[in-house]
């Protein structure tokens, strides 16, 4: 492990998530974020709305008002090699690599993605662990969640319930959608220890596919952005 590192990954195994700031250049922001503004703009699939996951404050269809706000622009590591070149930059391998000590894989399925959330139609997202999207036989996957803005409680930015990772829960804690339930006060307590770090722009998050984490709306007046990717041994 390159001993740069070896602070972050002792955080992220202890808490679930750490941040490793000034992780993406000046000069990459501003190209990511141009593509980001561009394949918004021209709605170029694959694309997810908000619509279309009906979370709290989302439109109730694509007929509605701000129906056809955008989610996540979906592949985005085969979308442009602007955002392929960062789910393989050099700065990315080596933290997986040091990580997980073996060769590393990028999940296609999921989080391969970039994540936007619009003022007004950016819905919320409950509370839950990203390992719902994936069966393996190790539950040992991180994420990367690169901010190309800034990133606070006022325009959605994540929550993480430190140590979440490796609390073990019952299925009886989570409905059916694999949400963590806030109506039963021993859930209601443990999310009262979340945090939730403010990313300036360039700024990345590592975490673990066991975090307990959610985000709320977006209550400024301009979109955020975030380029995510998750890999596995």
């Amino acid at each position: 492990m390159q001993p740069a590192l070896q602070p972050q990954i002792a955080t992220l195994r202890r808490d679930g998530f750490v941040v490793a700031r000034n992780f993406v250049p000046d000069d990459a922001l501003i190209s990511l974020r141009g593509v980001a503004l561009r394949e918004l703009a021209a709605r170029a699939p694959p694309l997810e709305l908000e619509a279309d996951l009906k979370y709290p404050g989302a439109p109730q269809s694509t007929d509605a008002a701000g129906g056809r706000t955008v989610r996540r622009l979906l592949d985005a590591y085969g979308r442009d090699p602007v955002f392929a070149h960062w789910g393989v930059a050099p700065g990315v391998r080596a933290w997986m690599r040091a990580y997980f000590d073996e060769d590393v894989l990028m999940s296609r399925a999921h989080h391969n993605c970039m994540m936007t959330k619009h003022p007004r139609y950016g819905s919320m997202t409950g509370w839950h662990r990203d390992i719902r999207y994936w069966s393996f036989e190790r539950e040992d996957l991180v994420s990367v969640w690169m901010a190309l803005g800034e990133e606070t409680s006022d325009n959605g930015a994540l929550w993480f319930v430190p140590g979440s990772h490796v609390m073990t829960f019952g299925e009886v804690q989570f409905d059916d959608a694999k949400f963590f339930r806030l109506d039963r006060p021993d859930n209601a307590e443990i999310v009262r220890a979340a945090v939730s770090p403010r990313l300036d722009p360039g700024d990345a998050v590592f975490f673990h596919c066991n975090m307990l984490h959610s985000a709320g709306q977006n209550r400024s007046d301009a979109v955020k952005l975030s380029l995510v990717y998750t890999y596995h041994g």
